[in-house]
């Protein structure tokens, strides 16, 4: 007897069953929304005091001058750390106040909002501490800039990568703070003596020192920070989205490409106050233009050192890949 079609005997297709979700399925984000980063606000309280300090010690620099020529040089001088403070707190501060929002579009216009309080925070600090005159409005116009720029960076949809790039810039800029201590000793034991050339030679080996260390630093503190964030994300969600190594070389070459985006705003934002102290005398000129070259080294050094460093350790976590045979069923 055939089976009709509509009969309640009529032998339905196979279908196959749908696959129930993995626990790292459930704790994956949706597609298009961004990441969670932990520890954002503890790294945002952070870079603020990192920030405070910074105009605090330009401030203090500044006013212990007599001579207004001098303040111009200091604040020349001491622009490209608030800078990157400032693209530093812009990021961690508008991470900690978007990391619960899901929806992308509505955290970067967050995210941006954040980093404009903090520029005009900044901004305002500066105007009402720093002396009246066109060197101080400079300073505040770049900072705030610096803070949208580095708010905007936040609203990126891998949270965990922008957080560790943070993290890193504010180890590296604190390390640099620390080893100034050291570059007098180095100096000597590069071999500075009485002549002019041997000085330069063993300044660039210190410089080349410290860009090298500072590399590493960077490195190692966005891989530790990504290793964390991703087995903090495993304990509280039963499983976490593992990056890819693409992730880890972004994280790792973040602290540089930080250092790289600070001398562009600086020549773009403090370009009037960069040609003033150029101005001065042929001394600052040539002063200038070599510190204008130093950072572009530096930057360009930390980028690289920084994207190895995290690369080799990332490297050092991937096991021995399965053989094919293996997955094989028994016969």
């Amino acid at each position: 007897m055939s089976n009709q079609s509509g009969s309640s005997t009529a032998a339905e297709p196979d279908r196959p069953e749908a696959a129930e979700p993995t626990a790292a399925d459930l704790a994956a984000p949706a597609a298009g929304r961004p990441g969670y980063a932990p520890g954002a606000l503890p790294l945002a309280v952070l870079s603020l005091a990192w920030l405070a300090a910074m105009l605090w010690s330009t401030r203090e620099a500044i006013t212990s001058t007599a001579a207004g020529v001098t303040a111009i040089s200091l604040s020349a001088y001491a622009l490209p750390g608030v800078i990157t403070a400032a693209l530093v707190t812009g990021a961690a501060v508008a991470l900690a106040a978007t990391n619960r929002l899901g929806r992308t579009s509505l955290r970067f216009l967050a995210t941006v909002g954040a980093g404009l309080l903090v520029g005009l925070a900044a901004a305002v600090a500066i105007n009402l501490t720093y002396a009246d005159n066109a060197t101080t409005n400079t300073i505040a116009g770049t900072t705030a800039a610096a803070a949208i720029i580095g708010g905007a960076t936040a609203g990126a949809r891998q949270a965990r990568v922008v957080a560790a790039i943070a993290a890193a810039t504010l180890a590296a800029q604190l390390f640099v703070v620390l080893f100034s201590r050291a570059r007098d000793p180095l100096s000597d034991l590069f071999g500075a003596g009485d002549t002019q050339q041997s000085v330069l030679d063993a300044a660039k080996w210190v410089s080349r020192t410290e860009s090298l260390l500072a590399g590493l630093i960077a490195g190692l503190v966005a891989y530790l920070y990504v290793t964390w964030s991703r087995r903090r994300a495993e304990r509280r969600d039963g499983a976490a989205t593992p990056l890819r190594w693409p992730a880890y070389l972004v994280a790792g070459a973040g602290a540089g490409l930080l250092l790289l985006l600070t001398e562009v705003i600086i020549r773009i934002g403090g370009r009037g106050l960069l040609d003033l102290a150029a101005a001065l005398s042929e001394a600052d000129q040539v002063a200038q233009t070599a510190l204008g070259t130093s950072r572009v080294d530096n930057g360009i050094w930390v980028l690289f050192v920084g994207a190895l460093t995290t690369l080799i350790a990332f490297g050092r976590t991937l096991g021995p890949r399965a053989d094919a045979d293996d997955d094989e069923p028994a016969a």
